[in-house]
């Protein structure tokens, strides 16, 4: 046989053995209960997921590791969405997936277990043209307002860290934006790829250099789903080493996502 199918064939074969990476049956039993994977999204984080224009399907980073995650484990995939993070966290209650692709938080933690995360959003402020503010010291003064989408995950971060300014909370990022404008506040809140998009809506905007949060993008899972979490651990981990978040983060056009570093052994 010439040494090119060799390769080839020996490539096969290591791409199958990655995709039929064993699972126990405890953890496939908790990964899908009901025979197929109920994995949570919500709509808000274009950079993770957005809906396909024409067909309105759901696209992006989160449902090309579902959708793998799916195959690794042999069930089906059923998507689960949701209009934004805080009722797709809520939905662990009511037991409507399985796994879920969301922020990771300390404020979200009590019933859900998070991976290590797999991408990482760095988090900042836009300033309207004219601002003085450049820093993050600048922004956390008395006197200083910032429009955070209410309960989002930048909300969560900012309610514990900011201990100056004053958050001004709306229904969503337009929601905040609108009050930016509409307030005339000194700042707005957001993940900065969607900062930088919006800063080319207004002229002379600035979008600090400074973050304050680098947000980790995991993967949950219900509490009391040990063997489960601890197989989305191990996919996580291996689906940064082997390239397979790089490739989906570049196959999603994302700008501003980067894959997370390599978690610390426990």
């Amino acid at each position: 046989m010439p040494r090119s199918s060799i390769a080839l064939a020996g490539l096969m074969l290591l791409t199958s053995w990655a995709i039929a990476q064993p699972i126990s049956s405890a953890a496939r039993a908790e990964l899908a209960p009901t025979g197929k994977l109920r994995v949570g999204i919500q709509y808000v984080n274009i950079f993770i997921v957005k809906k396909d224009p024409d067909s309105g399907e759901p696209r992006g980073v989160a449902i090309d590791l579902a959708r793998e995650l799916g195959r690794r484990i042999g069930v089906p995939v059923e998507f689960v969405g949701y209009a934004n993070a805080t009722r797709l966290a809520r939905a662990v209650k009511t037991g409507e997936w399985d796994a879920e692709f969301l922020a990771a938080d300390p404020g979200r933690a009590a019933g859900i277990t998070f991976t290590p995360g797999y991408a990482e959003i760095d988090a900042t402020y836009l300033v309207p043209a004219g601002s003085p503010l450049r820093t993050l010291a600048d922004v956390d003064r008395a006197g200083v307002r910032v429009a955070v989408a209410g309960k989002s995950a930048n909300d969560l971060v900012l309610s514990r860290n900011l201990k100056n300014a004053q958050l001004v909370r709306a229904r969503g990022f337009a929601g905040a934006v609108r009050v930016f404008v509409s307030d005339k506040l000194e700042a707005v809140a957001r993940l900065r790829p969607q900062l930088v998009m919006e800063a080319e809506n207004f002229p002379g905007s600035r979008v600090l250099d400074d973050s304050y949060t680098v947000l980790p993008q995991a993967i949950g899972t219900p509490k009391d789903r040990d063997a489960a979490a601890r197989y989305l651990h191990e996919f996580v981990e291996d689906a940064k080493a082997s390239g397979l978040v790089a490739r989906a983060i570049e196959k999603a056009g994302v700008r501003g996502m980067s894959v997370a570093p390599k978690a610390a052994v426990q």
